[in-house]
């Protein structure tokens, strides 16, 4: 490996330890709110595709009024934050924010569409954004498989959002979902649920995505893409920080080539890395180098580096190190198998990853 990235002298080692460590304190968050009996331990098995035993006992307690899930549960990448005290007088979310502070968030708000009574749902969601304004949220209006006429389910739809926007002050974004377990093939908002998440928080939709792979290097990948995910978020989480980015951001990236040269039986050699940053493209490797010392300068000034500069730099790291996973485990797979692999066809693989995970931003 001391071929690839060679201008690194001397590089802070990224043990796994210190890998899972970093992404753990960048594990995104999705908070549920909603009734009882509105979907959410339903929600969460659609979306992840668990048994209903798993996710039943996949929860943890996490505040007074709260309870979580991570997924995957041997590495997490993701944490439902379900919220249990809604029917409680004069709820408070400070200890939930609390919990959460620190994490990128979107909240889900489920309704479900025959029951007209969410004023307790659209208070707590209203305390909660009075706290953080800044929270994205997605109403999602559940069970609409138990209303047929399709009148009557444009009603019962806008009467809930209304309820919602007169108590928070602001229209939201909806979604339509129907989770009936005995069609699980039925289009049912699910993947329209993960497009917005793409905009909300692009690696927990990314964890999520549905995967139509049909190619070996497709179906190879997926067997990786949750490592290259907490590699990812790794290098986000760090960069974040003043400084701690220069280091650190390509001690883990060379962490996860290594791991990928490992999956796919590659070794990085002069040779082959050579092969690999030449079909990259010059183009790229000068554009990341730049965006990178710039990312570093901003977040030293003072206020400015602390906010947007330092979420732009771990926005950015997440994005570049996954694009990066993405396109090496091509490179990988077709060099493990002695097939051509065009540079034109890598690059278009790095740059489709990387807008998919630089999303949010764009």
């Amino acid at each position: 490996m001391s071929f690839l990235f060679g201008w690194m002298k001397n590089g802070v080692p990224a043990t796994p330890e210190k890998i899972e460590a970093a992404a753990e304190l960048a594990i995104p968050i999705v908070w549920l709110l909603g009734k009882t009996g509105a979907g959410k331990s339903s929600l969460i098995q659609t979306l992840t595709a668990l048994s209903t035993i798993e996710v039943g006992n996949g929860y943890e307690p996490c505040t007074r009024t709260s309870r979580q899930f991570d997924y995957p549960a041997d590495q997490p990448l993701l944490r439902f934050m379900d919220t249990r005290g809604l029917g409680e007088a004069n709820y408070d979310p400070a200890d939930d924010l609390a919990a959460s502070a620190g994490h990128s968030q979107a909240i889900l708000v489920l309704a479900r569409i025959d029951d007209p009574v969410q004023g307790e749902v659209a208070e707590a969601l209203a305390e909660v954004l009075a706290k953080d304004p800044s929270k994205q949220v997605l109403l999602l209006h559940t069970g609409a498989d138990l209303i047929t006429d399709e009148e009557a389910l444009s009603r019962a739809k806008a009467a809930n959002a209304e309820v919602f926007r007169l108590k928070t002050g602001r229209p939201l974004r909806e979604v339509t979902v129907a989770m009936p377990p005995e069609k699980p093939d039925e289009n049912t908002g699910i993947d329209e649920v993960i497009e917005h998440l793409e905009v909300m928080l692009p690696a927990a939709a990314l964890l999520l995505a549905r995967q139509n792979s049909q190619s070996a290097e497709q179906i190879a990948f997926d067997q990786i893409r949750t490592r290259v995910l907490t590699y990812a978020t790794a290098a986000g989480a760090t960069d974040a920080l003043p400084l701690v980015g220069i280091a650190s951001v390509p001690a883990v990236q060379i962490a996860m080539l290594y791991y990928l040269g490992t999956f796919y039986g590659v070794s990085w050699d002069r040779k082959v890395s050579t092969a690999f940053l030449g079909s990259m493209g010059v183009g790229v490797a000068a554009r990341f180098s730049a965006n990178f010392g710039i990312r570093q300068i901003a977040k030293l000034i003072p206020v400015y580096g602390q906010t947007v500069g330092a979420a732009a730099a771990g926005t950015i790291s997440f994005a570049t190190t996954y694009a990066l996973g993405r396109a090496a485990a091509m490179f990988l797979h077709y060099r493990s198998r002695s097939k051509p692999l065009s540079s034109e066809k890598l690059q278009a693989v790095y740059r489709e990853a990387f807008s998919r995970a630089n999303h949010a931003k764009n």
